[in-house]
């Protein structure tokens, strides 16, 4: 398989893992709606509601082209109040060095993604607590929107209506890694106090 293919399909894995925590960590769900798996040697999260699961693979997943092509900026999981206003973003911003000559040890890769997940795991306290009603979706941010004639994956991603916030937010760093050929952030971002207040 081919490099590009390779980082992009275990980044795509890793994706849906690490949303799937987010998801988990916001206790949107009941505990009893997950059960406990093991990845990359990590105790992580599976979602058991077969519809819940499949939003998160089928999002994810359908972004495996643009991926593979380097169109993809950053991937959200956004959880708005009930007026649909985001209240909190989950941010993994991605990098992925389309020339990199070098063969990637799978295993170098796993291990620093594998770092993400554990400090995902302690970073609850990080984060803001939710109205119980809230609700959340996952968002891709594109360099550039692949062209809708060439690509039937395009075609799953629509623009958002989502409000925006008039303020910049307010950003908390979780983890970063720069190892070629990819880069990876994650961090949060809420709402500056002042929007709060004008919202």
């Amino acid at each position: 398989m081919e490099r590009k293919g390779e980082i992009a399909g275990i980044l795509v894995e890793f994706l849906e893992v690490a949303i799937t925590s987010v998801v988990y960590l916001k206790g949107i769900y009941p505990s009893g709606a997950f059960e406990r798996r093991r990845y990359m040697n990590v105790v992580v999260q599976r979602a058991r509601h077969p519809q819940l699961r499949e939003y998160i693979h089928s999002a994810v997943s359908g972004l495996l082209p643009s991926i593979q092509k380097g169109l993809v900026e950053r991937v959200a999981v956004t959880f708005f109040n009930t007026d649909n206003i985001p209240m909190e973003r989950f941010i993994f911003k991605l990098t992925v060095n389309q020339s990199f000559g070098s063969k990637v040890e799978e295993s170098d890769l796993e291990f620093s993604l594998r770092s993400f997940l554990i400090k995902l795991s302690v970073s609850q306290p990080l984060t803001t607590v939710l109205p119980r009603d809230c609700r959340w979706e996952i968002m891709a941010y594109f360099r550039s929107l692949p062209q809708v004639s060439t690509s039937k994956d395009a075609e799953m991603w629509i623009p958002t209506d989502t409000k925006q916030w008039q303020q910049p937010p307010l950003i908390t760093p979780i983890k970063s890694m720069n190892s070629e050929p990819l880069g990876l952030q994650l961090y949060l971002e809420h709402p500056s106090p002042s929007e709060l207040v004008s919202g």
